[in-house]
């Protein structure tokens, strides 16, 4: 199982992700902009996710991913059960929601650094020169 100290590992490599603590939950933010969120017990996270495809995730695999609260469903967000993946899932989550409230030049580079072989690497097979 997972925890949070996988996710403060992974939140650690983010460029301006920061942790918080607000009415005793931890938080992970850039600027004010929260991207993820824990419950009290730390067992289930939120996650910033696309509004549009939620449902669909959701429903693809409910052991694993639930719907926000009623009162949260204006947000762009997800719950997963951190009991329900395992480390590699975490990264992806993390870095996708990450990716969601960074500029995207930030994440691409970012992106393109820890997959050198994506085809929008700098550099890569494929990709324009950076020249």
């Amino acid at each position: 199982m997972v925890t949070i100290d996988d996710v403060r590992a992974i939140a650690a490599g983010l460029e301006r992700a920061y942790e918080v603590v607000v009415r005793d939950r931890v938080k992970f933010r850039v600027g004010r902009i929260v991207f993820l969120a824990f419950g009290h017990d730390e067992r289930m996270m939120g996650f910033a996710f696309p509004k549009d495809e939620r449902a669909a995730l959701v429903a693809s695999e409910p052991d694993k991913f639930l719907l926000p609260k009623p009162g949260d469903m204006r947000y762009q967000w997800v719950v997963v059960r951190l009991d329900a993946i395992d480390l590699q899932e975490l990264r992806e989550l993390v870095e996708e929601a990450w990716a969601m409230v960074v500029p995207k030049k930030l994440s691409s580079a970012y992106f393109a650094a820890v997959t050198p072989d994506a085809p929008d690497a700098p550099d890569a097979p494929g990709a324009p020169p950076t020249r």
